[in-house]
């Protein structure tokens, strides 16, 4: 078959590839369909709003924002969802006697059958409608959007390539996971962004656009808009950075493909030394105590750092507990008191502590013969948290009290967030001892099938006991502000804050402990479903 030849037959693999997917199950079918009418639902309304913006001031400004976020879209989705779309594995052609560059043409091809492609095409079509004026710059909108949808997609497949071997790994299935915490994270930042927007209009936008107007592909859509300005020189600089663009992601890409079809996989598989080092290293033991406590410790440690949902769960926590409280300060619409946020996050991992063990909690089980058995598995566990939380929820109160200069009440607000972590504290080790749950290991879902309402008993209703058990301090915090001479006496709540939290986990856990060591069959069997 002549080289040229295999572009129609990529594109006709790829249709096969999807209506035989949808044949595998009803639901499979039904899910495909469903995301399709939406995505292209949210796409045409996407292009009529755009549309809208025409004549509008801001408009080029919105238009390039859009588009430099739909290539990083296309750049980081590859990364998240490398199951996605079967031909994005080129390894499985390396039988074949094709070259790379008609295989980099058919695969480019092939990449545009699709509800991405269409939804991107909609949405550039949308913006060159935005800022074209004149028959010259619909002329170079027609080749501004061929350029921009084929940077996008070509930006896909060089990423896809350059991490296909980590991507068809464990650890790569596992970076998959990382994909809640970019939603978590993306979506705050949005809010705080829209609104900013909301309240000094859409010439904030303006800076931020006129940067990324020379970033392809929104440079083709700024050209457009050059090109309607009078400014041609400006426009073929514009176009001629996407088309640059362009050239070398589809070198980059068929240098990867080259390689990948040409050397041996040897990237899961680690070299002897770092291999004995990891097996000989002992650096975080020594840190910890001795006994059952520091192997607990060092246990719970190590999940958080290679189980992928468990890091996933710290790390979105992490984020979340920092700008939430971090950016309402930068806005000037923030308290101390939002430094709560951060203690409140982490404590919400104290919760189905036996749950995150899964089916290998039986190892653990047969080590609970006691009472204080329990108790020491507990408490250990606690402190791994504390190991973490404490110096972060510090840091994060000190920087919010920094950036809104009120250290007045850095005492009051650190007072309150160790008061509230000693209430999750105890309140995370009953309910995991009272409402265990199974996290499934496969997939994204965070509780098996059956076990919803355990889940949010344990994690709701335990937050909500953390909050009635910290209205004491609460209501201390109340008085001395309000009080005549009570603002003299408000550094008295963190040493108060912190005795009562510290009472508050050490309460919990004593109650916690005989309702492990009782329940220990009922626990395995809750943790090792699904």
């Amino acid at each position: 078959m002549s080289t040229d030849a295999i572009t129609p037959v990529f594109v006709r693999l790829k249709l096969s590839l999807l209506r035989n997917g949808l044949r595998q199950s009803g639901g499979r079918k039904a899910a495909y369909i469903t995301s399709a009418v939406f995505a292209l639902l949210f796409a045409a309304l996407q292009l009529i709003g755009l549309i809208a913006l025409r004549g509008h001031a801001h408009a080029e400004s919105v238009v390039v924002l859009a588009v430099a976020v739909l290539g990083l879209g296309w750049a980081v989705m590859p990364l998240f969802f490398p199951s996605g779309d079967e031909t994005l594995d080129p390894t499985r052609l390396v039988m074949l006697p094709l070259r790379p560059r008609p295989l980099v043409r058919a695969l480019l091809t092939a990449s545009l059958v699709g509800i991405g492609p269409l939804f991107t095409l909609c949405l550039l079509v949308g913006s060159v409608i935005a800022v074209a004026r004149g028959g010259a710059a619909f002329v170079v909108g027609v080749v501004a959007v061929v350029l921009a949808l084929l940077v996008c997609v070509a930006l896909a497949r060089a990423v896809a390539a350059a991490n296909l071997r980590l991507l068809t790994s464990r650890k790569g299935r596992d970076l998959a996971v990382l994909s809640g915490l970019v939603i978590a994270v993306g979506a705050q930042i949005v809010n705080f962004g829209a609104q900013r927007i909301g309240a000094s209009g859409l010439g904030e936008l303006d800076p931020a656009a006129g940067i990324l107007q020379w970033v392809p592909p929104a440079s083709a859509i700024g050209a457009v808009h050059a090109v309607s300005e009078g400014s041609y020189g400006l426009a073929a600089t514009q176009l001629a950075l996407s088309a640059g663009a362009l050239v070398w992601l589809l070198a980059l890409w068929s240098r990867h493909l080259t390689r990948l079809m040409t050397s041996p996989d040897g990237s899961t598989l680690p070299g002897a030394e770092s291999a004995a080092e990891e097996r000989s290293s002992t650096g975080l033991g020594r840190l910890l105590p001795t006994g059952r406590t520091g192997t607990v410790m060092e246990r719970s440690l190590r999940y958080v750092w290679r189980d992928p949902k468990i890091k996933t769960a710290w790390v979105t926590s992490l984020a979340i507990g920092l700008i939430v409280p971090v950016f309402n300060a930068w806005q000037g619409t923030g308290s101390v008191y939002f430094a709560c946020f951060a203690a409140g996050m982490l404590g919400i991992q104290m919760y189905n502590q036996f749950g995150q063990d899964t089916s290998a909690f039986w190892m653990v089980a047969m080590t609970i013969s006691s009472t204080r058995d329990a108790y020491v598995e507990l408490r250990a566990r606690a402190y791994a948290l504390l190991l973490i939380t404490l110096p972060y929820a510090t840091l994060v109160t000190v920087l919010t009290t920094a950036m809104l200069g009120d250290w007045r009440r850095l005492p009051e607000a650190l007072g309150l967030s160790f008061a509230l972590l000693g209430a999750m504290l105890a309140t995370g080790a009953w309910t995991s001892a009272r409402f265990p749950y199974s996290i499934p290991q496969e997939g994204y879902k965070n509780v098996a099938p059956g076990q919803t309402g355990l889940a949010w008993i344990s994690i709701f209703g335990g937050m909500m006991a953390a909050a009635l058990l910290c209205a004491p301090v609460i209501a201390l915090t109340i008085w001395l502000n309000v009080s005549a001479d009570g603002g003299d006496w408000t550094w008295l709540l963190l040493p108060v804050g912190t005795a009562y939290g510290a009472g508050l986990a050490a309460a919990g856990l004593k109650l916690a402990a005989p309702q492990t060591a009782r329940r220990l069959p009922e626990i395995l069997a809750a943790v090792s479903k699904g």
